[in-house]
């Protein structure tokens, strides 16, 4: 057999009389499904889901695809990302969540071998939606094209091995254009020439072909005792090094078969693998339930920065929109969360997207844009006036009170009155489309159905941080109830009912067992967020309240939701 380097290689039969288990199973008798994930380009991670695209396929045949936009969940796709492949935001405002789409391509894709290109990448999107939305993890066996390619075509051969390049050298029939489904029938494409390449190498079955793998993972599965200890219930598991120090915290709704994930092939995550290889322990927490979980989980992160965690939004990245405290008020964007009085919009996940914000407010209101005091004797109107890009004094306004009248509509956004924005947003919208300059008005709506659903979310978590006590319950796929008690936005207790007969019995109890908490006690905005996600589910009933949970038709969900409803794509 040639030399494969790189590679810890099938062994070779054994001679004498072969058994059906190590003839194998022949590639064309294989079922692979063959994906690919579209995001929003957001971090260093590759953002949010904004795509789906799978093919499946055995012997050579398709027999199925799969393709679905996906809502990104409030986060922004980049411009970037736009102009590559297609997918604007507004084209996914209206589309299913990843929570939605999860189950139909698990179902779409169980029982079959999981292959993309640079497939830590992809599947490692895929363990995390799993993990996120509690999925257990079905272990798909994985073959990585990216890979396999790395090793049979040599530089010499091909310049590099994007899939663009390697479908031009193979002849594709379907080229790949950072669209999911194209860059799905592409790679399928590909999987099949490398498998004539492959053939060279005497690699005919699935076996030799999932034999063949790079090396580490060996001592990776000599840790699997690590999880032996670990119960088959919810909670958050901390792996540790040597010195206990804290790698990464994770959570589960069946810690034992998440952590027991780790130790296996279709691990692919670079930094997992090396996280496992320096765990020498695995200590957990179990929780009533899953939304216990979840949130100890973003705590523990917050409070302990394990190093191989990226999940968890840093809150010094996080960005809001406030008015100066001066007599001609600026909008000004900000990492720490400025006080109620001035707050205008926020948080925003990063720095690019509350500026984009910034920038549709600024064209909707005459604001003061420039920093020149206009008291002082060396004041002139600033160059930004002769466009009227900046109002107040430069543009001629220097009473007080007629600058606060010309922005009381986006003091009213500020205090959650959407009315005026969305009358000056689409009077802007109209104009910007008479002039022709389309491109400019999508990118006007893109950005602000950003930001409406930012304060969307921000609505909703205050709702719960201003209210003293509420209790509520979910209902679960086995007939269960997961209760759960916030007070002034803090989790502080939670509880399971086995059935519907019990869960106000439960609701009492942990009522008379739950944690205090202050009115101003500081509590995680991802807390706030995954409490207020739970609440407003379909299916959460609300037991008690000591205060009514309305969200005001004028406010940032309304909005957010018509307008969304008329953007781009929509």
């Amino acid at each position: 057999m040639k030399e494969f380097p790189g590679f810890d290689l099938p062994e070779p039969a054994r001679s004498g009389q072969l058994s059906i288990a190590d003839i194998g199973t022949d590639l064309s008798d294989v079922t692979f499904t063959v994906l690919d994930f579209e995001t929003t380009g957001a971090d260093r991670g590759g953002g949010n889901v904004t795509e789906i695209g799978a093919v499946r396929v055995r012997g050579g045949r398709i027999d199925g695809e799969f393709q679905t936009l996906v809502n990104p969940a409030g986060q922004a796709i980049s411009p970037f990302v736009q102009r590559l492949t297609g997918i604007s935001n507004s084209m996914v405002v209206t589309a299913p969540e990843m929570r939605a789409v999860l189950p139909s391509f698990l179902e779409f894709a169980r029982g079959t071998v999981l292959v993309a290109h640079n497939a830590p990448f992809d599947i490692g999107i895929l363990r995390r939606a799993c993990e996120e939305h509690d999925y257990p993890w079905p272990g798909f066996p994985v073959v990585d094209t990216l890979t396999l390619a790395r090793r049979l075509l040599p530089k010499t051969e091909v310049r590099n091995h994007k899939l663009g390049t390697l479908a031009q050298h193979f002849g594709t029939a379907t080229d790949p254009e950072h669209r999911a489904l194209a860059d799905a029938r592409a790679t399928t494409e590909l999987l099949h020439h490398l498998f004539d390449r492959l053939g060279g190498y005497g690699v005919t079955t699935l076996e030799e072909l999932l034999s063949i793998k790079p090396k580490g993972l060996g001592r990776r599965r000599t840790k699997l005792h690590l999880a032996e200890n670990v119960p088959s219930a919810p909670g958050v598991y901390m792996f540790l090094d040597g010195a206990r120090r804290v790698l990464y915290i994770g959570k589960s709704r069946d810690m034992r078969s998440r952590v027991r994930s780790y130790f296996t092939a279709g691990e692919t995550r670079g930094r997992m693998t090396e996280m496992v290889t320096a765990a020498q322990e695995v200590t957990t927490i179990p929780c009533a339930t899953e939304i216990e979980a979840a949130v100890r989980e973003v705590r523990l992160i917050g409070e302990l920065a394990p190093p191989y965690n990226r999940r968890s939004k840093r809150p010094e990245r996080q960005t809001w929109l406030k008015f100066t405290d001066e007599a001609f008020p600026r909008l000004s964007a900000v990492r720490s969360r400025p006080p109620r009085n001035l707050l205008v919009a926020g948080p925003f996940s990063s720095h690019k997207s509350a500026l984009q914000a910034k920038q549709v407010l600024e064209q909707l209101y005459p604001l003061k844009t420039c920093t020149q005091n206009p008291r002082s004797e060396k004041f002139r109107p600033c160059a930004a006036s002769q466009v009227d890009a900046c109002g107040g004094p430069c543009s001629g306004v220097t009473d007080e009170q007629a600058y606060q009248d010309a922005i009381s509509g986006l003091e009213q956004f500020a205090a959650g009155n959407t009315s005026d924005f969305s009358q000056q947003l689409h009077g802007r919208l109209r104009q910007l489309s008479q002039n022709q300059r389309f491109e400019t008005a999508g990118e006007t709506l893109d950005a602000a159905v950003h930001m409406l659903r930012v304060q969307a979310r921000a609505e909703a978590a205050d709702l719960l941080k201003d209210t003293e006590q509420i209790t509520a319950a979910r209902p679960q796929p086995d007939g269960s109830w997961e209760l759960a008690l916030i007070r002034w936005g803090r989790l502080a207790a939670s509880e399971t009912a086995a059935k519907t007969s019990g869960v106000l019995s439960a609701a009492q109890a942990i009522e008379a067992t739950a944690a205090h908490v202050e009115p101003d006690q500081h509590t995680l905005l991802e807390e706030h967020t995954l409490l207020s996600g739970w609440m407003y589910a379909v299916g959460t009933v609300l037991i008690s309240s000591t205060a009514p949970l309305l969200l005001p038709r004028t406010g940032f969900s309304y909005a957010s939701a018509q307008l969304g409803s008329s953007g781009r794509g929509g």
